[in-house]
């Protein structure tokens, strides 16, 4: 979000033809829910197009990178790292100092796909828990996000979008955010 230190989401771990849909969504949630950029994996290049034309059409600034060194992105960090596992720490609990330490530093949101080896736990500030139940990934990243910026994300305006969404009760209304007066 704006004025604040950056706030990243590294998707550890892709299955191509199994995770595709799944990292394309940790992506475009991500992006629709305040953070910054989203470090895939290097062989998700598909997500990474998926969510680049996204960005395109309905605004930034949001940034999608590939790595093969995901590991090294966690260990090199330079700020804080909360990795999300239905085996940590109750979101709950833990949000207030995650979002003290999170207005001095950047943040590094792990978001796991396959099995996450144990040296993901140990890099990480905080091992979170958004329920200690079997959940979509999607879903724990969202709500961490929404938790992390007090529903602030929900209001965010988007520079450069070709298409806009205008809330109605019923029915679609998607127009160039240029004609719309």
């Amino acid at each position: 979000m704006q004025d604040e230190p950056e706030v990243a989401v590294l998707r550890y771990g892709h299955r191509p033809g199994r995770d595709d849909r799944m990292t394309t969504h940790v992506g475009l949630t991500a992006r629709a829910l305040g953070a910054d950029r989203v470090v895939f994996p290097d062989n998700a290049g598909q997500s990474q197009e998926t969510v680049e034309d996204i960005t395109g059409r309905f605004g930034g600034p949001f940034e999608v990178e590939l790595t093969d060194a995901l590991n090294a992105t966690i260990r090199n960090w330079e700020g804080t790292v909360v990795h999300l596992t239905m085996y940590g720490e109750r979101v709950q609990d833990v949000e207030g100092e995650i979002r003290e330490a999170h207005r001095e530093e950047p943040l590094l949101v792990v978001v796991g796909g396959e099995k996450v080896p144990f040296e993901v736990y140990e890099g990480a500030d905080w091992n979170v828990g958004v329920t200690n139940q079997p959940h979509s990934e999607v879903a724990g990243l969202a709500v961490f996000l929404d938790r992390l910026f007090d529903g602030r994300e929900l209001e965010r305006e988007w520079e450069d979008a070709d298409r806009q969404v205008i809330p109605m009760a019923t029915g679609k209304k998607v127009v160039d955010p240029d004609e719309e007066s």
